[in-house]
């Protein structure tokens, strides 16, 4: 064993385990990267949202974006429509959308559109994007460059799919190692790990190891015992019902995640264009699962034509909430369901095993000297990530007026972050800004507060002045010509992946958009 870092092992597959695999390969092309993962252990594959990083990501290790919405059977994933949890009402409905308000002041233009005469709800005042989400629309034409577009974007995917996508790319193009054995042991100390020894492969060794293993989180807990965080208190829910329910081939293809509020949880509902992955949220202290099950099928009865909801066979999924107290133990870094869990509102899942690469393969130790020292910083910097997505979650929940026992519960200051009790106390006198999220690459940033805060009915702090500036009017009817011309040049989501999948190369498109 030296003391430089050479030997990169990563234990376990799936989504985390090939991203890692991947990622590392193509970042780090002086490291020897070997993946470990148990011939086993199933796929949840129930579907997935990530957010717009994953194109870079993707760019990065070389996968061609055509290649992956075919492969992966994907949409294009433009942000998170919320129906249902302000009031439970009809017409209770807003869009977290991914592409950000006009440049400004954001005071100034929550006042041009407190006054603006359009009658517009926040988001569709502030980016063209919900008009885009609201006709069912891609975010950009065929004839764009692969991973450009008119407007900022994500996707939806079959996880399951993507895994495997990931393994073939990562041993056929990248010289990605791939062992499927399963861990019997680990040689080692408490301060680091000198090598796994495998039921049918006996030893291997290695630097350096990353644990993928998810909940069972071999490595990080079983090896070197790091602590569990439980955050159940103020993230109630702890299972799900799944199920894939198949759509009619010119069916439409949402362009957003849609999350509808139930008497203890929400649903998720994320489109593809073969099928639809659609799931039950909930505590298991206010619903049984019964109950849930009557949920799920209710919902796929009243939104999905031609479905037989009785046919359907929910799989359930059970969670913990939280996260490790340290995720870098030694040689060690914990990345996935491994590191933590919160509930799969906002899809925070893939965007943290993401910047977690970035940050491992941009600060990677070259020898053991250094280890504590970026040990200690990265269980710095994640242990903020994590409070921040626990924060912004909750603030789905803290400005929700239903009045069942489930949401009267979440509302319980007992059970509201500190930090985000003092933030909506702030946000009353002035909208959140960059100088609530200071750090680079925050999860969520005053954005997306700003969409969530405004779009459930937070009060507008008070004008400065007594009319709304010029330059923020102007912005705002930027914003409203720049939708219609959108609208008019954007192509459907179902045409854009029929053309997709039956044409080559790709029809050029009518009209010219500026790229996101």
């Amino acid at each position: 064993m030296t003391d430089r870092i050479e030997k990169l092992v990563i234990v376990g597959g799936g989504t985390a385990g090939w991203l890692a695999a991947c990622v590392m390969a193509a970042r780090r092309p002086d490291l020897s990267v070997t993946l470990v993962e148990a011939p086993d252990i199933p796929t949840i594959g129930v579907g997935e949202g990530s957010w717009p990083t994953l194109r870079e990501t993707l760019r990065t290790i070389g996968i061609a974006e055509d290649e992956f919405l075919r492969e992966c059977d994907a949409s294009f994933k433009q942000g998170s429509r919320f129906d249902g949890w302000t009031t439970g009402r009809e017409g209770d409905s807003y869009l977290h959308p991914f592409t950000p308000p006009p440049p400004g002041d954001m005071a100034a233009l929550l006042a041009a559109w407190r006054q603006d005469a359009s009658g517009l709800d926040f988001a569709h005042a502030m980016t063209p994007q919900a008009a885009a989400c609201a006709r069912d629309l891609a975010p950009r034409q065929r004839a764009m460059p692969g991973y450009a577009g008119a407007l900022n974007y994500g996707y939806h995917l079959d996880a399951g799919k993507l895994a495997a996508m990931l393994q073939r790319h990562a041993t056929s193009r990248l010289g990605v190692i791939h062992l499927r054995d399963r861990v019997a042991g680990v040689v080692g100390t408490q301060e680091s790990i000198e090598a796994l020894n495998l039921a049918e492969s006996g030893r291997i060794e290695g630097d350096f190891f990353i644990d993928c293993s998810g909940a069972r989180a071999i490595l990080i807990e079983g090896h070197f015992g790091s602590g569990w965080t439980d955050l159940s208190h103020i993230s109630f829910n702890d299972s799900a019902l799944a199920v894939q329910v198949p759509v009619q081939p010119d069916s439409p293809i949402a362009s957003q995640t849609i999350g509808t509020a139930h008497e203890a949880g929400w649903l998720w509902d994320i489109a593809l264009p073969t099928r639809r992955g659609i799931g039950c949220v909930y505590s298991s202290r206010f619903l049984d699962d019964e109950r849930a099950e009557d949920i799920l099928r209710d919902y796929v009865a009243a939104n999905v034509p031609g479905a037989a909801p009785a046919s359907l066979t929910p799989r359930k999924l059970t969670f913990a909430t939280g996260h490790r107290t340290q995720f870098w133990r030694g040689n060690c870094l914990a990345i996935g369901q491994s590191a933590g869990f919160i509930e799969p509102l906002e899809a925070s899942a893939i965007v943290m095993v993401e910047l977690s690469l970035k940050a491992l393969a941009e600060n990677f130790p070259a020898t053991r000297a250094t280890l504590a020292i970026h040990a200690e910083r990265f269980n710095a910097l994640f242990r903020y990530r994590w409070e921040r997505i626990v924060d912004f979650l909750k603030l789905h929940y803290v400005l929700s007026e239903r009045a069942e026992p489930y949401w009267t519960a979440q509302r319980d200051p007992a059970s509201i972050p500190q930090r985000l009790a003092d933030q909506l106390v702030l946000w009353r006198e002035q909208p959140p800004s960059h100088w609530d999220f200071p750090q680079v690459d925050e999860v969520f940033s005053a954005a997306s507060q700003q969409y969530v805060l405004y779009g459930m009915g937070f009060p507008v702090p008070p004008a400065h002045g007594t009319q709304p500036a010029p330059e923020a009017l102007a912005r705002l009817a930027e914003v409203r010509e720049r939708t219609r011309a959108m609208v008019s040049a954007l192509p459907a989501n179902r045409v854009y992946f029929d053309a997709l999948n039956t044409a080559s190369p790709p029809e050029a498109a009518q009209g010219e958009l500026a790229t996101s």
